[in-house]
């Protein structure tokens, strides 16, 4: 398998283009230094990964601003501070603001010479526009979890996006799906029958960071630790 067998990449978002984790952390700070005792980052994520899924499963079709604001309130009554609805609400419009990895920008734009790009986001359409300012490129499609209804790793995000591909006569053998979460991402890609890219942003960590641990870990195709090593690996392969 190589990188030029597809014609369409499809990217999750938030942890393999935009640094959410730095985001999250950052748009948090004015909670999590009210906890009384020391909460490190990766405590931070880990409760945030587990309110943020919890909330995607039980309400798949409210926003990503709304489903954040009740995230918010949920990390406080965890760690029991208090919060007023208008803090929660501000948490919930910070996505646009978080941001893009240094790679992001310039390697989308090499990619973007050789390929068509979409992105499979679990958020709003008004939150990713702001992502959008900062990645630099328009991509040949843009799939939310507020146009679907539903939050990866539902299996109803994976069948919209071949669905519509195909509609657009991009069969399922020409997809590579780009992303760093196994949990929302290449677990259900594996389902799928989608091959698959891990940009493993966390390599030089341990965990999951802002994600769920998958379980068993899934199967991937190509693994690169940043999205500039992928695009010097597809530079190697046309020579």
């Amino acid at each position: 398998m190589r990188l030029t067998d597809f014609k369409i990449l499809t990217f999750d978002v938030y942890g393999t283009l935009i640094d959410w984790e730095s985001g999250i952390v950052n748009a948090l700070s004015e909670l999590t230094d009210q906890v009384s005792g020391h909460i490190s980052r990766d405590e931070i994520l880990e409760a945030h990964a587990y309110f943020e899924s919890s909330a995607q499963h039980w309400t798949p079709a409210k926003s990503y601003s709304d489903l954040l604001a009740t995230v918010y309130r949920r990390l406080a009554e965890h760690w029991q501070v208090s919060v007023s609805w208008e803090d929660c609400i501000t948490y919930g419009q910070s996505v646009g603001n978080w941001p893009a990895f240094p790679d992001s920008s310039t390697s989308l734009q090499y990619l973007k010479k050789h390929f068509l790009l979409a992105v499979l986001t679990n958020t709003d359409n008004k939150n990713f526009s702001g992502s959008q300012a900062q990645l630099g490129v328009t991509f040949d499609g843009i799939y939310t979890a507020e146009d679907i209804g539903s939050y990866k790793p539902a299996d109803r995000n994976f069948e919209f996006l071949i669905e519509t591909l195909a509609h657009r006569a991009i069969r399922k053998t020409q997809i590579l799906h780009v992303a760093e979460s196994m949990f929302h991402d290449h677990g259900p890609a594996n389902r799928h029958d989608i091959a698959n890219c891990w940009i493993y942003r966390r390599h030089d960590q341990s965990g999951f960071g802002a994600t769920m641990n998958p379980g068993d870990m899934p199967r991937v195709d190509f693994t690169f630790n940043s999205l500039s090593d992928l695009v010097a690996a597809h530079q190697k392969e046309i020579g």
